[in-house]
C-alpha cells in the first residue's frame, strides 16, 4: 500500500489516530534547513565578519533544530564585496534551493541582498544600520536587529548635545557609502534642529587605511566635537589618530556606531578614556538573555560577547525563534509569525514591528573610562544613558508590499 493511500484510507476510519507504522513515521522525520550565512570571510571587512560569523555559528549550534526542522549552517563568503554578495545568494538560491538567510558585513551588502531573497520568497535577517532597510527599500522578506542609523544618533548626538552645552562647533569625518551617509545626514539634522555649527565634514572611501590628512583638516575648523561616522577598523583608526593629535585636548570626540568592547581592547584605555560611543550592545547590560548569552560564549569560545559577536547570534535568534513560533521552515509563515513577536533578546524584551520589519530595542551612549576606574580588564567604559529611537512608521518612507 503506497503512503498516500494508506493516510486517505487511515483518514477515514479514524485510524490516523492509532500510532503510524514505522515505514511511515520515517516519511515525517524533520527535515533539514539550511540557513545561508552571508559573510565577509576574506576582503577589507574579514576581521569584523569572522566575529559576527562566530556568534552566527554559536546560535545556530545552540538551537539544534527551530520549526520542526534540523539546522544546518552554509556560509558563503562575499569577500567583502556587494557584487559577489548578490552571486553567492543567487547561487545558494538557484542551485542548493537555500531560502533562510542571514548576515552581511555592511549595508549596501544587506541591501541588495534583501532584493534577491525577497524575490526568490525567502526569508531574511541582517545586521545593516542604513535607514534604507527598513525605510525605502524595506520588503516582506526583510528583518533588522539593529537600531538605525536615525535611533543610533539620536541616542548619542542628542545626549552629547545636552551634557556639553558649550559645544557649539561640530565636524565630521564620514564613510562615503550607504551607512555613512545615512548617519551623516540624521547628525546635520540634530544640528540644524539644535541650532549648532556644522563646521564641516570629510569623506573617506572604504579602502581609506590613513587619515591624518582629514584629521589635520578638522583640527584647523578648531570644532567643538569631532564626530565620526564610518565602520570597524576604520573608526578604531580615525580615533587612534585623532587622539594621537592631540584632539582630545582641544574637543569632544564622538563616535555614534561603536563595535564596543573589541576596538576598546584594540585601542586601549589611555585612547578611549572621554570618548563618547554609541552602542548597539554591551556586555555588562544585566538581562536574562544577555546572562544566558555571556554563559554561553564563555563556555563554547571562552571569551567575553563583543557587540559583533552578539549580534551574529541576535540576528539567528530572531529567525529562529520565528521559526519556532510558526512551527514551520515556510518562509511565509515565518514571515507572518515574526510581524509583531516579542521575544527575550540580549538587550531584554525585543519587539518587531510589524509595518517595518524593525526590532525595537534600547541603544546605548557609552563613555571610556581611565585605567584607574576600570573594575576589570574589560570594563572599558560606563553606560551613561540609553533609550528607544525610532521614526514613526508614517516616517520611514516604508511601504511594504
Amino acid at each position: 500500500m503506497d503512503r498516500r493511500r494508506f493516510i486517505q484510507l487511515a483518514a477515514a476510519t479514524g485510524a490516523a489516530a492509532l500510532p503510524l507504522p514505522g515505514f511511515i513515521r520515517s516519511g515525517f522525520a524533520a527535515e533539514r534547513v539550511d540557513i545561508g550565512a552571508v559573510y565577509s570571510s576574506t576582503g577589507p571587512f574579514a576581521s569584523a565578519a569572522v566575529l559576527a560569523n562566530r556568534g552566527s555559528k554559536l546560535a545556530v549550534d545552540t538551537y539544534g533544530k527551530a520549526g520542526g526542522a534540523a539546522l544546518n549552517y552554509v556560509l558563503l563568503d562575499d569577500q567583502g564585496d556587494p557584487g559577489k554578495a548578490v552571486r553567492k545568494v543567487q547561487e545558494a538560491i538557484e542551485q542548493q534551493k537555500i531560502r533562510h538567510f542571514i548576515g552581511a558585513t555592511i549595508s549596501s551588502m544587506a541591501l541588495a541582498i534583501s532584493k534577491e531573497v525577497h524575490k526568490a520568497g525567502g526569508v531574511y535577517t541582517n545586521q545593516g544600520g542604513a535607514d534604507e532597510i527598513t525605510g525605502p527599500d524595506c520588503n516582506r522578506a526583510t528583518f533588522r536587529w539593529p537600531v538605525a542609523t536615525y535611533g543610533a544618533i539620536e541616542q548619542t548626538v542628542r545626549p552629547v548635545i545636552e551634557l556639553n552645552p558649550g559645544a557649539k562647533r561640530w565636524y565630521t569625518i564620514t564613510g562615503q557609502y550607504v551607512f555613512g551617509e545615512a548617519l551623516l545626514r540624521n547628525t546635520k539634522a540634530v544640528l540644524a534642529e539644535k541650532g549648532l555649527e556644522h563646521a564641516g565634514n570629510s569623506y573617506h572611501s572604504l579602502a581609506e587605511k590613513e587619515f591624518s590628512g582629514y584629521i589635520t583638516a578638522a583640527i584647523a575648523q578648531k570644532p567643538d566635537v569631532l564626530c565620526i561616522l564610518n565602520f570597524g577598523n576604520q573608526t578604531a583608526d580615525v580615533i587612534r589618530q585623532a587622539v594621537s593629535f592631540g584632539a582630545k585636548r582641544n574637543m569632544k570626540i564622538v563616535v555614534p556606531w561603536s563595535t564596543g568592547l573589541d576596538q576598546f581592547q584594540a585601542l586601549g584605555s589611555n585612547v578611549i578614556e572621554g570618548v563618547y560611543f554609541g552602542l548597539q550592545y554591551w556586555h555588562e547590560v544585566d538581562t536574562p538573555g544577555n546572562r544566558r548569552l555571556r554563559q554561553l560564549v564563555k563556555e563554547k569560545l571562552n571569551e567575553t560577547p563583543t557587540y559583533l559577536v552578539a549580534v551574529g547570534y541576535a540576528i539567528v535568534q530572531m529567525l529562529l525563534e520565528g521559526m519556532n513560533k510558526a512551527n514551520s521552515t515556510d518562509p511565509a509563515r515565518i514571515i507572518a509569525a515574526m510581524e509583531g513577536m516579542t521575544y527575550e533578546g540580549i538587550t531584554g524584551d525585543e519587539m518587531i514591528r510589524a509595518g517595518d520589519h524593525q526590532v525595537i530595542k534600547d541603544y546605548y551612549l557609552a563613555i571610556g573610562k581611565a585605567r584607574s576606574a576600570m573594575k576589570d580588564g574589560e570594563n572599558f567604559a560606563d553606560i551613561i544613558s540609553s533609550g528607544k529611537s525610532f521614526l514613526p512608521l508614517d516616517k520611514t518612507g516604508c511601504k511594504m508590499a
